[in-house]
């Protein structure tokens, strides 16, 4: 009997068993970005800002991508293209010298790209959870996929930079919630500020039917293996000791440690 072919690279010699037709998102356009974002205004939460006032400097912890916004609008002198804005919400966590205090605060950066999108006039109706719902189908649909930020600088400022004042956007209520106490959204004596390297992937898909290759149905190889010990000890005596992790690496991948290459 000849071997299943399992996903994955496939040789000449396999026999493809038929043309089949599947509905998927086909990706139209896409992009990738290494942003280094210098001097992102950061909101401290309110017991951080006496930390900061009294602080001689502040160096970075971490950085937390909280959520992203996204939106889409069509060019109307390019026809098939988009502009896709970003809105990045972050969570930013900082030390300050000498006192050696945590302060954190949320920062936000927008970002804009242009991608084609090609063009759709179609409305789809589905039968699901929630009844006959109905899709636009005239504007494809924005995906970001993004990692958290990487800190790379964070500096205290007596004179803020011009900048468009926060109270005019709003901030979605998860956003908030996301910090134990409430935000200094006003203008303060001395200003924080963050560099962050992002990284991420902004896509445009589009809902769509694909004539592909089938070879066969796709099933599982491997078994579910159970087990009918009630005896936790006979488990644990199964599992493999942990060596590597008693002992540090003698090397470490580079995407596997990105965060450290700054």
């Amino acid at each position: 009997m000849a071997d299943r072919v399992v996903p994955g690279p496939v040789s000449d010699d396999d026999c493809i068993k038929e043309a089949v037709c599947i509905d998927t998102d086909k990706v139209m356009d896409s992009c990738r970005d290494k942003d280094c974002i210098e001097d992102l205004r950061v909101y401290p939460t309110q017991s951080s800002v006496q930390y900061i006032q009294s602080a001689f400097s502040v160096r970075p912890r971490c950085a937390e991508l909280l959520h992203c916004s996204v939106q889409v609008q069509d060019i109307c002198l390019n026809r098939g293209y988009y502009t896709v804005d970003v809105t990045y919400f972050y969570k930013v966590t900082g030390e300050t010298f000498p006192a050696n205090q945590l302060v954190t605060g949320l920062a936000i950066f927008d970002k804009r790209v242009m991608l084609f999108g090609s063009e759709g006039r179609v409305k789809s109706f589905s039968s699901n959870e929630c009844g006959a719902c109905s899709y636009d189908g005239a504007t494809p649909v924005a995906v970001v996929d993004a990692v958290d930020p990487i800190a790379l600088h964070m500096s205290i400022s007596d004179t803020a930079l011009p900048e468009p004042e926060i109270e005019q956007r709003s901030i979605p209520e998860e956003i908030l919630s996301s910090f134990s106490e409430e935000l200094s959204l006003g203008a303060l004596d001395r200003s924080l500020y963050v560099t962050l390297g992002q990284f991420s992937i902004i896509r445009l898909v589009r809902s769509t039917q694909l004539l592909i290759p089938a070879y066969d149905y796709c099933l599982p190889d491997k078994e579910c293996v159970g087990t009918s010990e009630d005896d936790p000890c006979t488990m644990f005596g199964r599992i493999r000791f942990p060596v590597e992790e008693f002992f540090p690496p003698d090397a470490v991948e580079p995407d596997e440690d990105y965060r450290h290459l700054v």
